[in-house]
């Protein structure tokens, strides 16, 4: 485990860039393949993304909701992750990073649609409780646990 004092900008930037290119390949695979292929439904977060740039600006522009849903994904939410491990090691050292990781997810599901799909697009809270919504919610919580492993393999 790296001691956090010494944790340079440039290293965490790099980590967190990896972390969220592979959590974020997870989270498009599982959602917009593999549960699909499997009968559940496919996750649009672009889509989503899209609405949120309506209900802001007014109008959809389908780049923005690409560009969107990759800052989110490669930057912010690992961002996030990054954040939420630095002070599990610092003040809860002895709870497991898989089990921060998980409900790193579970708040990354709410903040997607609750916060982004509700409050700011418009759309039913948790997407009235649909099929969408588990496939979301096992999607963020593997993207959680994604990106702090690859937090962790980076800090060994």
């Amino acid at each position: 485990m790296t001691d956090t004092s010494q944790i340079q900008p440039a290293q965490a930037g790099k980590t967190i860039l990896i972390a969220g290119a592979f959590a974020l390949l997870a989270f498009d695979f599982f959602g917009q393949a593999l549960s699909p292929a499997l009968g559940y439904a496919k996750l649009a977060p672009v889509g989503l993304a899209n609405s949120s740039i309506k209900a802001v600006f007014g109008a959809t522009w389908r780049p923005g909701g690409e560009l969107l849903h990759y800052f989110a994904g490669l930057i912010a939410y690992p961002l996030g992750a990054y954040i939420v491990e630095l002070l599990r090691r610092q003040f809860l050292p002895q709870v497991p990073w898989l089990a921060t990781s998980a409900v790193y997810g579970v708040v990354l599901w709410v903040f997607a649609l609750y916060g982004t799909a509700h409050l700011i697009a418009g759309m039913k809270p948790f997407l009235g409780f649909t099929g969408i919504t588990w496939v979301a919610f096992w999607g963020h919580v593997l993207f959680g646990v994604v990106a702090t492993w690859v937090i962790q393999m980076r800090d060994r």
